[in-house]
């Protein structure tokens, strides 16, 4: 499982944000897990990488205690 300071690098990485030199040392994990490749310079998200941004967004969507549908709020109109 990734930490924070992972997905929040391979957030960075998707938006083509550049970051500091101290991350890039935390780099060569991501590359290594697979979760990121090196194009000369640049820094690009694998498949892997891409999922585990877009898993991480959806799991910070999904509204807390609301699992299923029979939880959901019901709205009235007026």
């Amino acid at each position: 499982m990734l930490r924070d300071e992972q997905l929040s690098i391979l957030r960075d990485i998707s938006q083509s944000v550049a970051f500091a030199d101290d991350r890039q040392g935390k780099m060569e994990q991501l590359i290594t897990d697979g979760y990121v490749m090196k194009d000369g310079d640049l820094f690009e998200l694998t498949a892997k990488g891409v999922s585990a941004v877009e898993e991480h967004a959806a799991a910070l969507c999904e509204p807390l205690g609301e699992s299923d549908a029979t939880s959901a709020p019901s709205y009235r109109r007026v």
